[in-house]
């Protein structure tokens, strides 16, 4: 960007006076080389008036469009065409007096207005911008040599910044490219390459730095940040390729390298499902709760009623979306009654149910309220979505619903039972499966985090566990849209891609902090830990309309049994048995379960 600022009287006089230097100086050596440097004494009276009347003439130009509020560290091509416009209506005027008063300068070599009008426009613009050439040049040897991956709008704004900034730390000097028809081409005057040509380019250049313009898979993105960092690359930034400014740069963090981008991803289907809409949310201040109400606030629901029992979690979120037209409920959906009256004051069109305790090793140590919690607390919400009307129920639950070993995973699947099977004249009710989010609150990604900070050592339970991993917007996106296709009693799974070795989890993550030597030490499974998830329970689930979403198929389950049981699990001494009676397929590890914390 060229700035026109007004400076001080100082520096205005000092240009002018340099002009005037400038333009004495170039009337006198278009006078000797009209002349071949042996000017006539005859001729010398023209060249003083010619002096008097054209600078004064050219200075007032200048000034009039506004040359002299430039600042020279920004000067280029659109300034340059204003220094032309400039001379040639100054020199236009100037030879309109002379065709006026022709006796005035006789003899006058006409051609000496051509002449100087060159050497002047040389001159001139040789001086300012010869400020700039000494600023980049200073510049550049702060700056790191650095290489951009991208040809794009991102890449040409990264470059120019980086010719502008005193305070960009990175001087482009060569672009990878994955056109072939660009190869050899230069943008922005830096020389384009192909992505075949990354090794030579790095040694050739001493590249020092690699700033990422393009936009790639999380797939693509590991294995380009493999090769960088075999190449001994250390300093490799991400352009924000999302908002308007792509020089706010980041480090590539586990959260690039393992985020997916459902392709399907139909947000004018969301946006229908949300638009003018109450909706509920429970668990509003949690992680997944908390990301869902920003959704709704983006897809223009009508009102969001947040609720959860955090004080701190509920005060977060409601500051943040206090410009929306958001209530906070601070409450339990344990307490029924409570609950009841929050459905009857807001009458809301849907509820997305996100309030659960999910941690497993608690779960197991805390074995009735989590049974509470997830169980009763669901079933609470289920039946006021019911008996209150609403349109549309959405149950959020987890791939530790397939076939459990623990505690936390045999209450959602009990969720999920009660809500495919419970009566519903007008309510649509839909559970949504899915994975592992990165970086929610009590993940696995910012407890390794926290000991990378540590200095170590990181702990992982087992050598081969393996988790399915998911963004929490794009999962949150997934929930909305899969819930706006449900017609109740849908239990629908999130495509969540290949699972992931937590331990090559740790390893990437202590690469990715720059630390060599940060151990990985092998705590052992914990209670009612698996060592892999599992998303599906029937090779016959159904395909929808969108990829990145199934469905299941259902399990039957008579619902006044499934009440009964729950009654009986509830008022049971033996709670692991009853919980097996109603999932069949929990395998507890009795050995774990039980332990107090």
């Amino acid at each position: 960007m060229f700035s026109f600022k007004p400076s001080n009287a100082k520096r205005i006089a000092f240009f002018i006076l340099l002009d005037i230097f400038v333009s004495m100086s170039t009337i006198v050596l278009a006078y000797l080389l009209r002349f071949n440097f042996a000017i006539e004494p005859m001729h010398l009276p023209s060249m003083i008036k010619m002096m008097y009347l054209l600078i004064p003439i050219k200075i007032a130009f200048l000034a009039l469009l506004k040359i002299y509020f430039v600042a020279w560290r920004y000067f280029g091509l659109f300034e340059y065409k204003r220094l032309v416009l400039t001379h040639l209506i100054a020199y236009v005027f100037f030879t309109l007096v002379f065709l006026v008063t022709p006796e005035y300068f006789n003899p006058f070599p006409r051609s000496v207005i051509l002449i100087d009008l060159f050497l002047s426009l040389f001159f001139v613009s040789l001086l300012r911008i010869s400020k700039r050439i000494y600023l980049e040049n200073s510049m550049h040897n702060r700056q790191k040599p650095t290489l951009i991956i991208g040809t794009n709008d991102a890449s040409a704004t990264i470059i120019k910044n980086a010719l502008n900034s005193h305070t960009f730390d990175y001087f482009p000097v060569a672009l990878i490219t994955y056109h072939r028809e660009l190869m050899g081409t230069y943008f922005v005057g830096v020389r384009v390459y192909g992505e075949d040509e990354m090794e030579e380019v790095i040694k050739l250049h001493r590249i020092g730095a690699v700033i990422i313009a393009k936009e790639f898979t999380n797939e693509e993105l590991d294995t380009l940040y493999g090769r960088l960092h075999r190449l001994r690359l250390k300093e490799i930034k991400m352009a924000n390729l999302v908002g308007e400014r792509p020089t706010q740069l980041k480090d590539i963090s586990i959260e690039d390298l393992l985020a997916r981008h459902p392709k399907d991803l139909d947000k004018a289907q969301i946006e229908a499902f949300i638009k003018n809409k109450t909706v509920l949310i429970t668990g509003a201040g949690g992680s997944i709760g908390s990301e869902i109400a920003r959704q709704c606030t983006i897809y223009k629901a009508k009102e969001l009623i947040l609720l959860d029992h955090s004080e701190y979690n509920l005060y977060s979120i409601g500051e943040e979306l206090q410009q929306s037209n958001s209530k906070l409920i601070m409450q339990n959906v344990v307490d029924k009654q409570k609950l009841s009256k929050t459905f009857e004051k807001y009458r809301p069109d849907i509820v997305i149910h996100a309030a659960a305790y999910k941690h497993v090793p608690l779960c197991e140590a805390n074995l009735d309220e989590a049974i509470v919690n997830n169980v009763v607390g669901t079933k609470n919400t289920i039946d006021c979505a019911i008996e209150y009307g609403v349109d549309k129920f959405v149950l959020i639950s987890t791939d530790k619903a397939v076939r459990p070993t623990n505690v936390m995973g045999t209450t959602k699947r009990i969720c999920e039972l009660y809500a495919s099977n419970v009566v519903s004249n007008k309510t649509e009710i839909v559970a949504v499966r899915f994975g592992n989010v990165l970086g929610s609150s009590g993940s696995v990604i910012p407890k390794f985090k926290a000991q990378i900070e540590a200095g170590g050592p990181i702990t992982v339970t087992h050598p081969d566990i393996t988790r399915y991993f998911m963004l929490i917007p794009e999962a949150c996106e997934l929930v909305l849209q899969a819930a706006s296709i449900g017609q109740g009693g849908e239990l629908f799974i999130l495509d969540m891609g290949e699972p992931v070795r937590i331990v090559d989890l740790a390893k990437k993550m202590i690469e990715l902090s720059g630390e060599k030597d940060i151990e990985i030490l092998f705590s052992g499974l914990r209670a009612g830990e698996k060592l892999y998830e599992e998303l599906l329970i029937n090779e016959s689930d159904a395909k929808t309309q969108y990829d990145s979403i199934m469905v299941a198929k259902p399990t039957h389950y008579a619902i006044d049994k499934l009440q009964a049981d729950i009654n009986e699990l509830l008022n049971s001494n033996d709670k692991i048995a009853k919980l097996k009676k109603i999932v069949p397929e929990f395998t507890p590890d009795s050995g774990k379960n039980l332990k107090e914390v």
